[in-house]
């Protein structure tokens, strides 16, 4: 029987998963597999988290806060905003969603760079609205070029800081020109899923235009540093105009008990924080010296993975580097992304990358 669709969501392809590492051993045969592919935390959740969910079995028969009132405190109180500028999200991917849904009619547009987080694409197409998408400018966002693609059916413009997947950041002055040249009814969706992994001094502090009443939204995810992926948690800071329309879509109760207890405790730990940036610089450094030894040229980055060029068919390279047990992200082309690991896995990786494109 024929099944009518919109032919937006015909022309979308599923995002495919990488396969489960217990899987992979099963297939190939393998003993270890060591998965550099979801720029995951090496070191786990913050053990505050841990500590935090114990006991939380008893209240699973309950709904979750629907309004995850004490998490969202925190965050307000942390980066000093009104707690009605704060909203949550099933993972940061879920308010992208509510974002298309709440101000996309169809035929609007978004502006987005060609090379950047998969979802923008997905979601603006899913509520029926035009990517408008822009070349990068050496692996980087071109916002001069994003900025002169808006029309007036531009309703969204996406900014990934630091880009993924290359890692990239775009500096505060570019985003203050950015933000000088946009019309104020644009809404500039600042992604910043890697933030706390930033180590350039000119990282813009795109919160302020929020601060400042600018409609921006700067989104945030405990999923990277924080070690809670699984958890799937998220959330967005911006204007409480913004945050009004996006509660209107949001489906009550997304975020679970389990993700706002661990959250709230997380959120807390700079400690661990700390201790996955220091390991993730010194994986960062092994790996791309590691990389130029190979004679590869890794793309600079401020988040916790490398992008890089293996000069042939990425998805045979990939697919070898899957048979010594190794997983990473190929992206297209020649193109691969690999997520800093361990400092034994940094090295395993090394090790069979060098054997496969020997």
């Amino acid at each position: 029987m024929a099944l009518h669709v919109h032919h937006d969501i015909a022309s979308l392809s599923p995002y495919v998963p990488g396969k489960p590492i217990e899987e992979l051993q099963r297939e190939l045969g393998l003993s270890r597999v060591v998965k550099l592919a979801s720029n995951e935390n090496p070191l786990g959740p913050s053990p505050k988290a841990l500590a935090a969910l114990a006991g939380a079995e008893t209240t699973l028969h309950r709904y979750p806060d629907g309004g995850a009132y004490r998490l969202r405190q925190a965050i307000a109180d942390r980066w000093k905003v009104a707690m009605d500028q704060v909203i949550l999200g099933n993972g940061s991917d879920e308010i992208l969603g509510l974002l298309a849904r709440a101000f996309l009619a169809p035929g609007d547009e978004a502006v987005m760079a060609d090379c950047t987080f998969v979802i923008y694409k997905m979601e603006v197409t899913a509520a029926h609205g035009k990517p408008v998408v822009v070349p990068l400018k050496e692996w980087t966002h071109d916002l001069e070029a994003m900025a002169a693609a808006v029309t007036p059916r531009t309703r969204l413009l996406f900014v990934c800081n630091p880009n993924n997947p290359t890692g990239t950041m775009v500096s505060a002055e570019a985003v203050r020109r950015l933000m000088a040249s946009v019309p104020e009814d644009v809404i500039v969706v600042f992604d910043e899923a890697y933030f706390e992994y930033v180590r350039d001094p000119h990282f813009p502090d795109a919160l302020d235009y929020v601060k400042r009443g600018r409609n921006a939204i700067v989104l945030r995810t405990f999923s990277k540093i924080y070690g809670l992926a699984g958890l799937r948690i998220g959330y967005g800071m911006t204007t409480p105009e913004i945050n009004g329309y996006l509660n209107r879509v949001r489906p009550p109760f997304n975020a679970n008990t389990l993700a706002q207890r661990a959250a709230l405790a997380a959120l807390g730990d700079d400690e661990h924080v700390a201790r996955s940036r220091a390991v993730n610089a010194a994986g960062m450094e092994h790996i791309e010296n590691g990389l130029r030894a190979l004679a590869f040229d890794p793309v600079p980055s401020e988040a916790n993975f490398l992008y890089f060029d293996v000069r042939r068919d990425g998805r045979q390279v990939f697919d070898a580097l899957l048979r010594e047990g190794i997983i990473v992200r190929h992206i297209e082309g020649p193109m691969l992304r690999v997520t800093v690991g361990q400092p034994e896995e940094n090295s395993a990786f090394l090790h069979a990358l060098k054997k496969v494109v020997a």
